[in-house]
């Protein structure tokens, strides 16, 4: 039994547009060829997808994920696929449980605020820590890298973050309203936004593009093609629409600027 491209897109909550990605690069092949040219699926593809999604979720990139699924281990062997999803299930459930200790940090906060309590400093802030991605940064860029922007962080005041924050906040709102206007990402409008991107790119220690000599143009083409690779970052550029199209025309616009300026 298998199932064609658009049924496994719509059950697995992805788009053709994606699996083809995945088929493209050798990361997910289907198991036949229709007649028709459509994709078809079967069982085995069906477990190596929910892997995908499984590692996406928990913050792995394209490349890291090909290199996971690369390990021996006893390809087509039910048991084997079995064993590996018992893996990455141990690490959905410490992400619940991380994420279990943040709704009760939070319940805390707010009963306390409507009773009039005290607020207990030691339990607001159960469950949230930066540092999570601490070793996706280290992988991809180093830990000197990881190091700076940490100490960077830490040494910012409360005020100094919050202004970070609303500076990248309004950064994303920008894009988002510059791509639901139709506009073309070589446009003025799309290259002013892009120069404000790489401008804060730039001025994040440890980051490849704030290190003197290192390849900015290559870092911000790579970021664009992560944006639109994975949701986490998608999701700060989603338009109206929905889907990664917010995420394609930043990354088509950080490209155009890379080729001109960088």
């Amino acid at each position: 039994m298998d199932w064609s491209i658009q049924e496994i897109a719509r059950l697995a909550g992805t788009t053709s547009r994606t699996l083809r990605h995945y088929d493209d690069i050798g990361l997910l092949t289907p198991s036949r060829i229709a007649a028709n040219g459509y994709r078809h699926y079967d069982e085995a593809a069906l477990v190596r997808l929910q892997r995908i999604l499984l590692l996406r979720e928990l913050g792995l990139g394209l490349p890291q994920i090909a290199e996971v699924l690369s390990r021996p281990a006893g390809a087509g062997d039910r048991g084997a696929e079995a064993s590996a999803l018992e893996t990455h299930l141990g690490l959905l459930r410490q992400e619940q449980e991380r994420l279990g200790r943040q709704i009760a940090s939070v319940e805390t906060t707010i009963t306390a605020l409507k009773g009039g309590e005290d607020l207990m400093a030691d339990k607001m802030f159960d469950g949230f820590d930066h540092t999570q991605y601490k070793d996706e940064v280290e992988e991809r860029w180093g830990e000197k890298a990881y190091a700076d922007g940490d100490r960077w962080w830490r040494g910012m005041t409360d005020q100094q973050r919050d202004a970070w924050k609303q500076r990248v906040a309004d950064l994303n709102r920008d894009w988002i309203a510059v791509a639901e206007s139709g506009a073309d990402p070589a446009s003025d409008e799309a290259q002013e936004l892009a120069r404000r991107h790489v401008e804060w790119l730039t001025e994040v220690p440890g980051a490849p593009a704030a290190v003197p000599g290192g390849d900015v143009k290559a870092y911000v083409t790579g970021l664009g093609e992560m944006y639109v690779a994975d949701p986490r970052f998608g999701a700060n550029y989603a338009t109206a629409e929905g889907g990664s199209r917010g995420a394609e025309f930043v990354r088509d616009a950080l490209r155009v600027y890379a080729a001109a300026r960088l």
